[in-house]
C-alpha cells in the first residue's frame, strides 16, 4: 500500500501525521552532531512551555514508548521505601499497579468502574487515613475508555496533604490544559505519538527540578534513570544512549505544527469537533458510547458492540479498513466494546468519513442499524 493509499489510524496513538512530520525523518542525524542537540535542547523548552512549568520543572526525554517514561518516573521519584496510591478505573492504572508491584514499591489503590471519573474525595480520605502513602499516581485520561479524571482537584487535595503526585497525562498532554502555575504536580509523564501528533518512540518527563535534584539513586534501572539522563544532558547536551533520532526530528516538525495551528487551545477545540461529530454520527446509525457525556475526554470514544448475531469485531474492522480507516479494539473485559480515537491527521473528509465507512461496512456484514 503506497504512503498515499495508507488507511487513517482512528486508534489511541500511533496516530496517522502529517506529511511534514513523516518528512522529517527523511533525514540522518549524528547523535553527539551540534544541530540534533539543537533539536533536543528546543523540543524540551518547547514542551516545558506547553504546560507552563519553565520557571518550576525540568524536561526529561526518554527513548522508548510511553510506558517506559511511566516506569522511568514511578522508578527514579519513588523512592525504594515510599507508598504509591493509585485511583484505578482502567487498564493504564492497572498498569501503573503493575509497575509499582515489579519494581518493588509499594503499593494501594482506589478502586473504580472503568466508567466512573476518580473522586478527589477518596484521595484525600485515602491520604487522611494512612500517612505512609508518599505518592500518588494519577492517569489524567483513562486511554481505555476514554473517561477524563479530574486532575485539578486530585492535585489540590495531594499538595494540600504534603504528598507527591505523578500524573500520566500520556493520552491527554498537548490538547488538555495542565499548567504547572495553578495544578501543584511532581511530575507529567506524556509521549510523541498522541496528541502532539508525533510518531512513537519517545516519552518525557516534565518533573519539578527541586525532586529531580534529590532523586539521585533512586533507580531500580541503568536506562530508565530519569536523574542520570537530566544531569548527563544538562552537562553535555546529548543524551546518555543512542537517541531516537528520527523521531526526535519528527516530534520537533510535529511541535513546530501543533504551535502554527494554535497550540493547545486550537488542538484541543479540533479534537473535541471530532468527539462531537463521531459521537452525533454513530449514535445516528444506532451505537451506544460507554461513557456519559459528562465524563468523556476527547481523545478515544468506546462504543458498544451491535447486539446483532451478523457482528463480528474481525469482520467489521476488516470491512472499515477496506473504506480506508483503522479502528481500535475495546479495552474493557466484561463487555465486548470497540474504540475511535479523535486525534491525529484525518485528511479532508474527516469523522464524517469514519461514520460512513463504519456505516457501508455494517451493511456489507449484513448488521442492521
Amino acid at each position: 500500500m503506497s504512503p498515499a493509499a495508507s488507511p487513517i489510524l482512528l486508534t489511541p496513538g500511533p496516530l496517522t501525521t502529517s506529511e511534514r512530520t513523516r518528512a522529517a525523518m527523511l533525514r540522518d542525524w549524528g547523535s553527539w552532531d551540534e544541530d540534533f542537540n539543537q533539536i533536543t535542547r528546543r523540543i524540551r523548552q518547547r514542551l516545558l512551555a506547553i504546560a507552563a512549568a519553565e520557571a518550576t520543572h525540568e524536561c526529561v526525554p526518554m527513548q522508548g514508548s510511553g510506558t517506559f517514561a511511566v516506569e522511568a518516573a514511578i522508578g527514579t521519584l519513588v523512592p525504594r521505601g515510599g507508598h504509591v496510591l493509585v485511583p484505578s478505573n482502567g487498564a493504564y492504572c492497572a498498569r501503573i499497579e503493575r509497575l509499582c508491584a515489579t519494581l518493588g514499591r509499594r503499593v494501594t489503590t482506589i478502586g473504580y468502574s472503568e466508567s466512573q471519573p476518580v473522586r478527589a474525595l477518596d484521595v484525600e480520605q485515602a491520604l487522611t487515613a494512612d500517612e505512609s502513602i508518599t505518592h500518588v499516581a494519577l492517569v489524567h485520561c483513562e486511554t481505555g475508555t476514554g473517561v477524563l479524571n479530574p486532575l485539578h482537584e486530585v492535585a489540590a487535595v495531594t499538595a494540600r496533604h504534603g504528598r507527591s503526585l505523578i500524573v500520566d497525562a500520556m493520552s491527554s498532554f498537548g490538547a488538555i490544559g495542565i499548567d504547572a502555575r495553578s495544578t501543584p504536580f511532581d511530575a507529567v509523564v506524556a509521549a510523541s505519538g498522541k496528541c502532539l501528533e508525533g510518531v512513537p518512540g519517545m516519552g518525557f518527563v516534565i518533573v519539578r527540578r527541586t525532586v529531580l535534584e534529590q532523586a539521585r539513586g533512586h533507580s531500580h534501572s541503568l536506562a530508565l534513570d530519569l536523574h542520570e539522563q537530566w544531569t548527563y544532558m544538562e552537562k553535555t547536551a546529548q543524551w546518555r544512549f543512542t537517541p531516537p533520532t528520527h523521531v526526535v526530528a519528527a516530534l520537533d516538525a510535529a511541535i513546530a505544527q501543533y504551535q502554527e495551528e494554535g497550540g493547545l487551545t486550537a488542538r484541543g477545540a479540533r479534537y473535541a469537533r471530532n468527539c462531537r461529530e463521531l459521537i452525533d454520527g454513530m449514535r445516528a446509525l444506532g451505537f451506544r458510547t460507554y461513557l456519559d457525556d459528562s465524563v468523556q475526554a476527547p481523545i478515544i470514544v468506546t462504543f458498544h458492540a451491535p447486539q446483532d448475531p451478523a457482528y463480528e469485531f474481525r469482520t467489521f474492522y476488516q470491512e472499515v479498513k477496506k473504506r480506508g480507516y483503522i479502528l481500535y479494539p475495546g479495552k474493557l473485559t466484561q463487555l465486548e466494546t470497540f474504540r475511535i480515537g479523535c486525534m491525529g491527521q484525518l485528511g479532508e473528509a474527516g469523522m464524517r468519513g469514519a461514520v460512513d465507512a463504519v456505516a457501508q461496512a455494517l451493511q456489507a456484514m449484513g448488521v442492521r442499524p
